[in-house]
């Protein structure tokens, strides 16, 4: 997110605080294998540790995912990107942005942070290649100034990887 989107953000509201606050003690019981949040002081932003899967092309490699919450979560999705550098996978973009369909049109406020990095291991560990989207350096450059993921209009249209 960047700066000036950040300091515009709103505060989350009761409802979102308190389902953070109820998903935050439910990772620290039972987190999701593969992850590990970084804690902060600042709920309405987590740092979240991946690990890539082992026997996967990206086992023993680590990377970190920022998710962002809105005002209203979880009526509304979080932003998740990852921090570059990025992993290197077809739905992944370069400055960290992730095509990945419950992230925007098919959120559900039935889901969770957990859910969530589940969904993102998993496309992870199903990648056959190593490398990125078609199109990423011509929307690397689109996004400069700060757009956010949520602001594409994404086609969903490659459930292989």
């Amino acid at each position: 997110m960047s700066a000036s989107s950040a300091s515009s953000r709103k505060t989350l509201s009761k409802i979102a605080c308190n389902r953070l606050q109820k998903e935050l003690v439910e990772w620290q019981v039972n987190p999701p294998a593969g992850f590990k949040h970084k804690v902060t002081d600042n709920l309405q932003r987590w740092v979240i540790e991946v690990n890539g899967a082992p026997g996967t092309l990206y086992a023993d490699e680590t990377y970190n995912l920022q998710v962002d919450f809105p005002e209203h979560y979880p009526m509304e999705a979080p932003q998740v990107i990852f921090v570059p550098p990025a992993p290197l996978h077809p739905h992944i973009y370069s400055n960290g942005h992730i095509c990945l369909d419950i992230l925007y049109d098919s959120w559900s406020p039935a889901m969770t942070v957990s859910s969530i990095c589940i969904s993102i291991l998993s496309m992870l560990s199903s990648s056959t290649v190593k490398q990125r989207p078609e199109d990423n350096d011509r929307y690397v450059k689109n996004c400069r100034n700060g757009r956010s993921p949520k602001e594409t209009r994404w086609w969903f249209h490659d459930d292989k990887v």
